[in-house]
């Protein structure tokens, strides 16, 4: 009898997290399961087998419910901010990729800097300032800065180049109010190619500031 419970209730969380919120992705338009949805249906099935364990329904319906909202919490957190980014970064040239929970925004160097330069070109602060408002909002994410460079010229020059050009790139979110203790900022030089260097346009995309949004401790 229990174990016919525990499966019931079980798939009866998950079955509700699931069926209330397929939505439409405002970028693609096609019908998607969104992040929060796939952590509430497993924190509802977690919830719901602890519940049932015991024995009692009622405690197995409850379980569920508490389940969904905690599973849900970083993965609905990280969704919000990933819509607000892309709608700020529209027509920048800065990409912004999801892998889990993690958000990368990839900003290539020939927007950002001049060449040899890390200082930042100054028709880029306003997009970094359209970054900081959100990053100022949604303020449970580290922020981890790496900066990277082709592969041509060399390879301790580049490696400090891009460390300067993360530098220059956190420096200036920080002074715009963004608290120091969420940044980790390191330099790859031309250790993590995206493209080959072989040809020019692989260089150029090879040239850029990754930004690294990991969720903390979201309840």
């Amino acid at each position: 009898m229990k174990n016919k419970m525990l499966t019931m209730i079980a798939t009866s969380g998950l079955t509700l997290s699931m069926a209330a919120c397929t939505t439409i992705n405002p970028y693609t338009q096609e019908q998607q399961t969104s992040n929060v949805v796939k952590g509430a249906g497993m924190g509802a099935v977690g919830g719901a087998i602890i519940g049932a364990m015991t024995g009692d329904r009622k405690t197995a319906l409850k379980g569920a419910l508490i389940g969904a909202t905690a599973g849900g919490g970083a993965g609905y957190y990280m969704d919000v901010q990933e819509a607000k980014l892309r709608q700020q970064l529209q027509g920048t040239g800065v990409s912004l990729s999801r892998v889990g929970d993690n958000l990368i925004l990839n900003m290539p160097g020939n927007i950002t800097f001049a060449s040899a330069s890390a200082s930042i070109n100054a028709n880029f602060y306003e997009v970094l300032n359209s970054v900081a408002i959100i990053l100022k909002e949604y303020a449970d994410t580290s922020i981890t800065v790496v900066g990277h460079t082709d592969s041509v010229g060399d390879a301790m020059y580049n490696q400090n180049l891009s460390e300067q050009r993360a530098q220059s790139v956190a420096s200036y979110l920080r002074s715009q109010g963004i608290a120091g203790q969420r940044f980790s900022v390191m330099g790859y030089g031309e250790q993590s190619p995206i493209a080959s260097n072989e040809t020019k346009e692989g260089r150029a995309q090879n040239r850029r500031v990754e930004i690294t949004l990991t969720p903390l401790n979201v309840r």
